[in-house]
């Protein structure tokens, strides 16, 4: 994966067939304006330079396509290739009380110009006795697909993690990796040089896993500081590149890693207090930002260069107030911005975290933001997306209101932004 600030185009080693699986074209390229990872190519929820997506729709405006979705999931629709992945767990008994049912989880590909289902992937069952209790925010499959090249990888946390072909044939499974969530699963995998990166963040002995992409073999853990009093968290890793050295930056309970993703060795870590860790950490001009969750979150900036306990050395500055819990940040120029979970928006001066604004945008919050052509797009849990335009000075271009429930973050394909609500998925365009 190649980092950047505003995209990454893969390199594409196979012709183009020119029969047209269930999936797509396979083998087949990854795209320039492909949003085939949690918060885009990029990372950052940044979307390529080329997109531009509508500022103001309603549901019967701009709305290209509403496909109902089977079953239940707050994963993030990614986009390759034409086409749509999310997960989802689906009941077996549709007639059974969701906490006694069994589940299918299962990957549901759509084709995203016209918003046809074209196939759902059952991977693998979830028995009523070996489901665990979920926040009521969350679902049974609320980590995000990873599409690369011909390969699919859908997880489910502790449930297992598997791969599979353009056609939805299974590569391989893995349900070897048992630890006890709290609150149901959550943090998604990041896909680095054949390995996938992710966090086993439960009620004990929290760490980090790579699996080999190929086979879906253990191939690292790394184990955190088993000192915190809640061990849980849900995060998803970020990968950075800092003076030609990759790291994969994993907040958890009380800490932080950096770890090189070739062979699970710890280059730095930072501690602080917090637990239930959900935001992605962002990379921007140099230094990490993070928030530390609960309690009370603080907006960490973090310079990535150190070596080994960096909590004395390398914290550049902190921010306790109006923090998120839950979504992620954005950051452009010298800007970072963030949506706290009770709908504060923010920006702080990146460079030395000073507060630039605060403004009230009301609602709930759990959906990270995503940024396309100065422009931030807020989605807050009632389906209402709130757009500002980037800079210092906080001005509202426009209030959106799809009126269904919302905590999966938005997608960009080329000119459209896809949203997925707790029924459905919509293609935004004009």
């Amino acid at each position: 994966m190649i980092h950047s600030r505003f995209g990454s185009l893969a390199v594409c080693i196979l012709l183009l067939s020119a029969m047209l699986g269930s999936f797509g074209p396979s083998p087949h390229c990854i795209q320039a304006e492909d949003w085939n990872v949690f918060r885009g190519p990029s990372g950052n929820g940044i979307a390529n330079t080329d997109a531009s997506v509508p500022t103001e729709w309603s549901r019967e405006k701009n709305i290209a396509f509403r496909t109902e979705l089977p079953g239940q999931g707050w994963s993030s629709p990614v986009i390759a290739n034409d086409r749509i992945y999310v997960s989802a767990a689906i009941p077996i008994d549709q007639s059974t009380d969701p906490e006694t049912t069994d589940y299918d989880l299962s990957l549901i590909v759509l084709d995203a110009k016209s918003g046809e289902v074209l196939k759902t992937v059952s991977l693998m069952q979830q028995t009523a006795e070996k489901s665990p209790k979920i926040h009521k925010k969350n679902s049974h499959a609320s980590p995000t697909p990873i599409v690369d090249g011909d390969r699919v990888f859908v997880h489910f946390g502790y449930q297992g993690t598997a791969c599979v072909d353009l056609e939805g044939n299974v590569i391989w499974k893995n349900r070897d990796l048992f630890f006890k969530p709290v609150h149901g699963n959550g943090g998604t995998p990041v896909l680095v040089d054949d390995k996938l990166i992710f966090t086993c963040d439960g009620a004990s002995d929290p760490k980090v896993v790579a699996l080999d992409a190929k086979t879906g073999k253990i191939a690292w853990e790394v184990e955190r500081p088993n000192d915190a009093n809640r061990k849980f968290s849900f995060c998803t890793p970020a990968l950075i590149v800092v003076n030609g050295q990759k790291q994969v930056i994993a907040p958890g309970s009380d800490c932080v890693l950096s770890i090189a993703p070739a062979d699970g060795r710890v280059i730095w870590q930072l501690l602080y207090s917090g637990y239930s860790v959900i935001p992605k950490p962002i990379y921007h001009n140099g230094l990490v930002y993070l928030s530390t969750s609960y309690d009370t979150p603080s907006m960490l900036a973090i310079d990535p260069t150190g070596e080994g306990d960096v909590t004395d050395t390398h914290l550049e500055w902190s921010l306790k107030k109006n923090v998120p819990h839950t979504p992620s940040m954005l950051a452009d120029e010298e800007w970072i911005y963030s949506i706290s979970d009770d709908g504060i928006a923010m920006c702080v001066e990146a460079a030395t975290g000073e507060i630039v604004y605060k403004k009230r945008v009301g609602g709930g919050f759990s959906s990270s933001p995503v940024m396309v052509d100065n422009k931030i797009y807020y989605t807050n849990e009632s389906g209402l997306t709130t757009v500002i335009a980037t800079g210092p000075d906080y001005k509202v271009l426009a209030e959106n209101d799809l009126g269904e429930r919302t905590l999966a973050s938005a997608a960009v394909h080329g000119n459209a932004l896809f949203i997925r609500t707790a029924d459905a998925i919509y293609r935004i365009e004009e």
